[in-house]
């Protein structure tokens, strides 16, 4: 990948919040506390999931891949960023740049389609309960994960090169506090539209036609749920697909309005506090949501912990 305009020498400045001072030790509180919840929380499920046979099914096999991505999704920018916030140096190498871009795009695309993944897992437990186990068998569950993972890499392949390398004359300020591909793709100071409009083709293929499939799949859930009849049976397969549902809500809600509206219209405070969220308060947030609203996975935790 080439290293155009200087880029490779000076690297880039992350601008962050540093127009508000005052603001920064705040954000770096905040932040470092809701980072170190994000790993606690996903690495105790990721362990949970593993050390608990009764957990080795396709439902918390995917679960444990998101905690994963959480993870990665967290640690690709928020250290960088608690480093820029505690000290007057807001800088990024060149490679540091790099990785932070093509490991976001990465682990972004990746998430999106695992989110569909999980829809279709539990279309399959609530509407074909009898079938489970042959249409969730685990070579599926892994052919379904290489899926997500290469649909993301290729993301990440394809518009990492292209938003690099667009030229920008000398400017090295990013105005954001990571280095995020529509950042990047302002600097440039040659029309950068053609790549404005293939990074939209990908969102639509990578956000929004895996949330199509979510949203079939509950479709199908909703009319399999309004046809039992007792109340308990109704309620029992709300609450399976219910914190699933609130995951998607958090995460889908953040990126569609992020990403999917044209010409990246929304104000710069605004989309960095909305990349906060996603990348940090989401991951924080899906343990926690997982844990209240799933019985098996408090008294797996109960019994990894040796209180039973």
């Amino acid at each position: 990948m080439g290293q155009p305009n200087g880029s490779a020498e000076h690297g880039f400045v992350l601008v962050g919040f540093s127009d508000r001072p005052r603001l920064e030790m705040v954000l770096f509180i905040v932040n470092f506390t809701l980072y170190s919840l994000a790993v606690l929380g996903n690495s105790t499920i990721i362990l949970v999931c593993i050390l608990d046979p009764g957990l080795h099914t396709p439902m918390y096999f995917f679960l444990a891949n998101l905690s994963f991505l959480d993870l990665c999704f967290s640690t690709s920018c928020i250290p960088q960023m608690l480093v820029n916030l505690w000290g007057p140096h807001k800088t990024i190498s060149y490679a540091g740049c790099v990785v932070q871009l093509f490991s976001f795009l990465t682990v972004g695309g990746v998430e999106c389609l695992l989110l569909a993944v999980m829809a279709y897992d539990r279309y399959a437990a609530v509407c074909r309960p009898l079938h489970y186990t042959v249409i969730m068998h685990p070579r599926l569950c892994l052919q379904l994960l290489a899926v997500a993972w290469g649909s993301g890499l290729l993301n990440a392949i394809v518009m990492s090169p292209l938003t690099m390398t667009l030229p920008r004359c000398g400017r090295h300020r990013v105005n954001h506090f990571l280095c995020e591909m529509p950042a990047l793709i302002k600097m440039a100071c040659v029309d950068a539209r053609a790549v404005e409009l293939l990074g939209f083709a990908f969102a639509v293929l990578i956000v929004l036609l895996p949330l199509a499939l979510i949203l079939v799949s509950y479709g199908h859930i909703a009319a399999a749920v309004l046809r039992i009849k007792s109340a308990a049976g109704r309620w029992k397969a709300f609450n399976t697909c219910s914190s699933h549902l609130t995951v998607v809500s958090l995460f889908y809600g953040s990126i569609i309005y992020m990403y999917m509206q044209p010409g990246n219209s929304s104000s710069q405070d605004q989309g960095k506090f909305l990349t906060l969220f996603y990348n940090l308060v989401t991951p924080m947030l899906n343990p926690l949501i997982y844990t209240l609203r799933n019985k098996e996975v408090k008294g797996s935790l109960k019994k990894v912990m040796g209180r039973q």
